[in-house]
């Protein structure tokens, strides 16, 4: 049977931004929250009461759900208590009243405020007045209760329709529609008929099976609008009805086809009776034959001529085959609203929702939720210092509003020459403020900076506060000098006394490492944690978000591939092991060596070739593969590797399995616990040469290996103050040794 969950998700994922504020209005019902527990990675789910009610509804109700689903998606949640919501209702109840009067539902006040202070009156306003993108209902409320007050809200399209989407199950005959899918129309709006209307009915049914599923798996829409008279065999007003139909179909196909090429696709024929639309044997008879009958091979579309038809029609298929998926989807209201039948089940629900939200998201114009009532956007603004620029970006909740980097030229930095770093904090701090006020920022705007951490102490991961202990750490240098050290105190400046946080997230220096991993072979040399923590961690937690669960109940391991080369083990939220690789340990990389046969190292540092300051040199910043190929262009020798260029193959080929060996090295660090996944991030995963040969070295493992490109850093820096300020997380305090 055709996945069409699978085939949704793929469709909104490819497509997907920001997650849409879904409102469940009736979360009393144990189907309808089975349903949202499926959803978080593509919704914002809105419960219309207290989590309390949810949980216990789940305890009850639900027990076969697992814990960590039920605590991921109630963390992804908002709960909105009605009698706890007074203004809200009332600013919904004045708005309705300010509707166009075809769209109001009452002129009265009072009876304005007693619809919004109902489930649905107030799911369908919240929703008309952008506070959510969609308001879901049905599953316990009757037609006239909230279908039909959301479609009069709501329209937007000259004729309303819904559409009936069934997955038939493989016992069905296969060769009557393409992948067993069928789309029937209409099935719940049109109570009376037109020529006109059912024309707008056929193209709208069509619109949604071609937004809902995909070209490659069904290339044409083929509509067939049914009668009990087959091509003019018999008379009546139900023929007639159709026929004059399909003399307005051009017209509508043609508005249709100018909103988007794909509905170029759409083929609608008629009228047809309906035992040939839903019989390959009556198809060939009354068509006259085999190669007549070839024209509805490809038909998955049935528009009926009235609403008893089609929601008869509908309803005998899903009764039929128990098995098959079956939702709706409503045209005409730009997918504000999702109606669920009484008797839906908890997978359909979810599919009825997805089918909505791919709508919503590719087809919309939709970019975010308009209002951020339910769930707030802070403004973060995040600071991350290098040698010569200052990278700044602005964020509502974890969308970039803008980004820039700051370059320092060469003039600007001379009057620090010689200098520690920190001898530059007030002049990186005001070209900050002035970019932000040409930009339009100030700093009472913001509700928190979140700054690069520097070389402070080694301390375990985290979003830290930024306090005295750590400037002061900072300020005497006590530590190793980095451009990142800035970032602290700029953001600790910045917010003043206006009483909001400033705050670093897992510097450099991030160290969880267990005693075990810091023994050497020799009692004067420890390993050291030093690592890019920052984007493995951050990388880690978008993984466990993509797979709807939490960092702390997961075994991954992390590579970060750029410049330099980190490979980290976390375990269950424990940044366990990791090479130091400031010093060049593990793999060798664009810039760095590597870690190196000991004694042939020992015996080139006392050969008198190099100076101590070579050697350095050579270990970081003049080795890897600018010592070995003369370029750190990664670009460059990808592109001579695919040529088959003889010098540059063989380190290709070599740094792939440098890397799948350090990667496979640190299984040992799970204690015997399976893997979950490898994780590929920073610049280098954008390779895939390199990727696929990383992927094949670690088949061994067994546990797949998923890539992030990029070096994120500056998401990552919003996202660690945002799960404090959301309270996922608590901030950290920073204790100088």
């Amino acid at each position: 049977m055709f996945d069409i969950g699978a085939s949704l998700e793929r469709e909104i994922l490819a497509v997907m931004k920001n997650r849409p504020t879904v409102l469940f209005i009736e979360p009393e019902d144990p189907r309808v929250i089975e349903a949202a527990l499926q959803l978080p990675r593509y919704a914002r789910p809105v419960f219309l009461c207290s989590r309390e009610q949810v949980e216990a509804v789940i305890r009850e109700k639900l027990p076969h759900v697992s814990p960590a689903r039920v605590a991921f998606t109630l963390g992804e949640s908002a709960f909105c208590e009605l009698e706890r919501c007074r203004d809200l209702q009332e600013e919904l109840a004045r708005a309705m009243l300010e509707l166009p009067a075809e769209r109001r539902l009452t002129d009265d006040l009072e009876e304005a405020r007693r619809l919004v202070a109902t489930p649905a009156g107030f799911g369908i306003m919240a929703t008309r007045e952008e506070h959510c993108d969609m308001v879901v209902g049905g599953a316990r409320h009757e037609p006239r209760e909230f279908f039909r007050p959301l479609l009069k809200v709501m329209q937007r399209e000259p004729v309303l329709t819904e559409a009936g989407v069934i997955v038939l199950p493989d016992d069905h005959p296969q060769d009557l529609y393409p992948h067993n899918i069928l789309v029937i129309g209409d099935v719940g709006v049109n109570a009376t008929m037109t020529p006109e209307k059912l024309a707008r009915i056929a193209v709208g049914t069509c619109a949604v099976a071609r937004d809902l599923i995909p070209l490659e798996e069904l290339p044409e829409i083929g509509g067939v609008m049914v009668s009990y008279s087959n091509r003019g065999s018999d008379e009546g007003p139900s023929p007639e009805l159709v026929r004059d139909a399909v003399k307005l179909l051009p017209r509508f196909l043609d508005e249709r086809c100018r909103r988007g090429a794909r509905y170029c696709t759409i083929g609608i024929q008629g009228e047809v009776k309906i035992n040939v639309a839903l019989s390959r044997r009556s198809a060939q008879l009354y068509e006259g034959g085999e190669d007549h009958s070839e024209r509805f091979r490809g038909a998955n579309v049935i528009i009926t001529p009235n609403l008893d038809t089609g929601n008869l029609l509908f309803h005998l298929f899903a009764t039929r085959y128990p098995q098959a998926h079956k939702f709706g989807a409503v045209f005409g209201i730009r997918f504000r609203g999702v109606d669920l039948p009484m008797d839906v089940a908890p997978g359909d629900a979810a599919l009825a929702v997805k089918a909505n939200i791919l709508r919503l998201i590719k087809f919309g114009e939709w970019v975010r939720t308009p209002r951020d009532t339910f769930f707030p956007r802070p403004r973060i603004l995040a600071i991350n210092p290098g040698s010569t620029s200052t990278k700044l970006a602005v964020f509502e909740g974890e969308e970039e509003i803008f980004a820039q980097e700051l370059q320092h030229s060469a003039a600007e930095l001379e009057p620090f020459e010689g200098q520690r770093i920190v001898a530059q904090f007030e002049f990186r701090k005001q070209v900050i403020e002035q970019f932000l006020a040409e930009n339009g920022v100030t700093l009472d705007m913001l509700d928190a900076v979140s700054a690069r951490g520097g070389l402070v102490r080694p301390i375990p991961h985290g979003t830290y506060d930024v306090n005295e202990a750590m400037r002061h750490d900072l300020l005497e240098g006590q530590l190793a000098d980095h451009a990142s050290n800035l970032g602290a105190m700029i953001a600790h400046a910045l917010v003043g006394d206006r009483g909001k946080p400033a705050y670093i997230v897992d510097p450099v220096v991030v160290d969880e490492m267990e005693e075990r991993c810091r023994y050497t072979g020799m009692k004067e040399i420890r390993r050291k944690a030093i690592s890019h923590a920052l984007n493995q961690i951050a990388t880690a937690h978008r993984y466990a978000h993509d797979h709807e669960t939490f960092y702390e109940h997961l075994n991954l391991i992390v590579c970060h591939m750029g410049g330099g080369i980190s490979i980290g083990a976390h375990r269950k939220g424990r940044y366990v092991d990791v090479n130091n690789a400031l010093d060049g340990e593990g793999p060798f990389s664009p810039q760095r060596s590597g870690s190196l046969p000991v004694g042939d190292l020992i015996r080139l540092c006392y050969s008198g070739k190099y100076t101590l300051q070579e050697m350095l040199k050579l270990n970081k910043g003049r080795g890897g593969l600018i010592d070995l190929l003369g370029t750190a262009d990664f670009m460059l020798v990808e592109k001579k590797y695919l040529a088959g260029d003889s010098d540059f193959a063989p380190v290709f080929e070599a740094m792939a399995y440098q890397l799948s060996k350090w990667i496979c090295s640190l299984v040992p660090a799970f204690n015997g616990e399976r893997v979950d996944q490898v994780l590929l991030t920073g610049g280098l995963a954008r390779a895939k040469p390199l990727v696929d040969l990383v992927r094949r070295g670690c088949e061994p493992l067994g546990c797949g290996v998923s890539v992030y490109p990029g070096e994120n850093e500056m998401i990552a820096l919003a996202q660690g103050a945002l799960r404090v300020l959301e309270g996922r997380e608590s901030a950290k305090e920073y204790v100088s040794e």
